[in-house]
């Protein structure tokens, strides 16, 4: 089982209680940072202002409906970043949009999920991703390719 960095890119609130519920409720440890809009992410990622600190992630979970920046825009900068484009990104949204879910493919996310309206189907859901992520999948090893 590895441990991973994950940031989870979300402005509601409410989902972000539930999200965080269901990566405690898996018991598998991982660092987990929030930032709650677009353009916060990408100064997470590019570690500028308040987020000089901040360490790569291994693994993105974003909304696609954010403000400031949609994670589409996110997304699309994320991929065209040398030094970000091989972190995984997860679309976990409201959207069901096949529009929505075109638009992230075609900008490499990893996967497009839909979030379940059921807070116990969310939480199995946000357990399985995590489950997918730290104990079936291989990331790389460096965050810095």
């Amino acid at each position: 089982m590895n441990n991973i960095h994950i940031l989870l890119v979300e402005d509601n609130e409410g989902d972000i209680v539930l999200t965080l519920e269901a990566f405690e409720e898996a018991k598998i440890i991982n660092k987990i940072s929030i930032v709650r809009n677009g353009q916060l992410a990408i100064d997470f990622l590019l570690q500028k202002g308040q987020y000089v600190e901040a360490v790569i992630p291994d693994l993105i979970l974003m909304d696609i409906n954010l403000p400031r920046k949609n994670g589409h825009e996110v997304l699309h900068f994320i991929k065209s970043e040398k030094k970000l484009k091989h972190i995984p990104v997860v679309m976990l949204t409201t959207s069901s949009s096949e529009k929505d879910v075109l638009d992230a493919y075609q900008n490499y996310a990893s996967c497009f999920i839909t979030k379940p309206v059921d807070v116990n189907d969310f939480l199995k859901v946000v357990s399985e991703i995590e489950s997918f992520w730290v104990n079936i999948v291989r990331l790389p090893t460096a965050n810095k390719p």
